[in-house]
């Protein structure tokens, strides 16, 4: 059997059921998606995802279409439509000109009124990372700013997108694991942990959720009453029990030092477990994690290891981005531009701040002790210091250049930069003791960000660029101007 066919005809069908689902009346809800998409793990070996999009309503002027080209969270232009294969478009069983504008931008031909554009196309998804997509015949793995092209003028507007199983009896056992929600009283809604159909209420949350398909292991666990999953993709011999009751505590602090309820209903920890890496990416209701198997807990660990203490205060950055970038944001982040550059000079705060309290809420959820956590602290500390970039580049100026120099360094980039993610920590550190000490310890950095989630996170306005200062100052009063 030709696979590749195979899968473009369970593609193009799922497209038409889920069309026809939208225009039947046995299905309605109060706003039906014009937009829908499928993807499918076309050939695992190839690394191939087969993606359908399908517009209900087109622009009859000709519909234009967007791939992102970086995602929230990592700030660097990656070009995701380079992995872009193939590309076509179709209306009524017919071929649809397509013409590409720029390096990430297609328009269609205009079609015939009330009827639907179908855009099918192959991503090539080899990028072991958090940040774009992979896939092989052990799992998927994608972020949706790398496999769902925007429809422009619809990008507000909810959408559908069905997830299909991978071919071959070897890959039955695959499961799925995303905080996309499952569409209630739609027949096609996936089940719990499966493919099948979900749904999102606009691009920005269709693309901030991402899904990992495969075998992988899984644990849940509770946080000031919200469930936590987390899934382990790879081989490992972890300890879940150990690993979720660490999580539940950090977990547990941040929800408590911002104050119930938690902005999510449920949260998930996607974890790709490799021989040696490293790395996360936030999302709203979720993250993406890269770690080694020898830095999880296994069964039998007396004593935290250096490894493992690494992968909790990774756990603790990503998750506390829940509030401080996924809610609290800059101005220049509401709303994201994924087209193009967003430069603010505030990333030091929010991921500097973010790094501050990581380790933190280790030792103030009593996860780690005391002089734990001052020996990680010494190793930020240190880590600043010997770098003669510090000397020559401020934590604003390293914040607004995140794009050309912190994600591409070189060799020279110790003497040229400075991290905004541990400076920004050693900052907010003197922060925090400058305000305890002015107010006898009545105030802290903790009143600042509480006081950020209330003006900002709950409202969805951005911070202006000098607007942290101004609330650093309200906080302090007469003792930190």
């Amino acid at each position: 059997m030709d696979t590749t066919c195979s899968v473009a005809v369970r593609c193009s069908s799922a497209a038409a059921k889920i069309d026809g689902l939208l225009r039947s009346a046995e299905f309605s809800m109060p706003h039906q998606p014009r937009v829908s998409y499928t993807i499918a793990p076309a050939r695992p070996n190839a690394h191939i995802f087969e993606v359908t999009c399908t517009v209900a309503s087109p622009d009859p002027a000709g519909q234009v279409f967007r791939l992102p080209a970086w995602i929230p969270g990592s700030y660097m232009i990656r070009e995701f439509a380079r992995n872009i294969i193939t590309l076509r478009a179709e209306c009524g069983g017919r071929p649809v000109a397509m013409e590409k504008l720029d390096k990430h931008s297609w328009r269609a031909a205009p079609v015939e009124a009330g009827r639907a554009l179908t855009l099918s196309y192959e991503v090539y998804a080899w990028d072991l990372s958090v940040r774009a997509a992979h896939l092989d015949a052990t799992h998927g793995f994608f972020n949706g700013t790398s496999v769902f092209l925007a429809v422009e003028g619809r990008t507000d507007e909810p959408c559908y997108v069905d997830i299909l199983p991978p071919d071959g009896p070897e890959l039955q056992t695959w499961k799925v694991a995303t905080t996309l929600r499952r569409p209630a009283g739609n027949p096609l809604a996936a089940p719990a942990m499966g493919f099948g159909l979900y749904y999102a209420e606009n691009y920005d949350e269709l693309v901030d959720h991402p899904v990992e398909m495969g075998c992988f292991t899984h644990a849940r666990f509770e946080a000031a009453g919200v469930p936590h999953d987390i899934v382990l993709t790879g081989r490992h011999d972890c300890d879940l029990e150990r690993l979720c009751s660490d999580l539940s505590r950090i977990c547990t602090w941040q929800i408590e030092l911002f104050g119930t309820p938690a902005p999510v209903d449920r949260y998930l920890f996607l974890t790709m477990v490799v021989g040696d890496g490293y790395g996360g990416l936030e999302h709203r209701a979720s993250t993406a994690l890269l770690t080694g198997r020898n830095d999880l807990p296994y069964v039998g660990m007396h004593e935290h290891t250096d490894g493992y203490r690494t992968f909790l205060g990774l756990c603790s950055h990503e998750y506390f981005h829940t509030w401080n970038v996924k809610r609290i944001k800059p101005a220049a982040f509401a709303p994201y531009d994924l087209a193009t550059e967003n430069y603010t000079r505030l990333l030091w705060a929010f991921e500097g701040f973010t790094s501050y309290y990581d380790d933190l809420a280790l030792v103030r959820s009593g996860v780690i002790g005391v002089e734990d956590y001052l020996a990680l602290l010494g190793k930020t500390m240190s880590g600043v210091l010997r770098g003669s970039g510090r000397l020559k580049q401020s934590v604003a100026e390293s914040s607004f250049d995140a794009w050309i120099k912190y994600y591409r360094q070189d060799e020279n980039a110790p003497n040229a930069i400075v991290s905004y993610y541990a400076k920004g920590a050693l900052i907010a550190l003197a922060l925090d003791l400058q305000l305890r000490a002015a107010s006898a310890g009545r105030k802290s950095l903790d009143d600042v960000m509480r006081l950020l989630w209330q003006r900002h996170g709950l409202t969805g306005e951005g911070v202006a660029e000098d607007g942290l200062f101004a609330l650093v100052a309200e906080v302090g009063e007469a003792g930190l101007k």
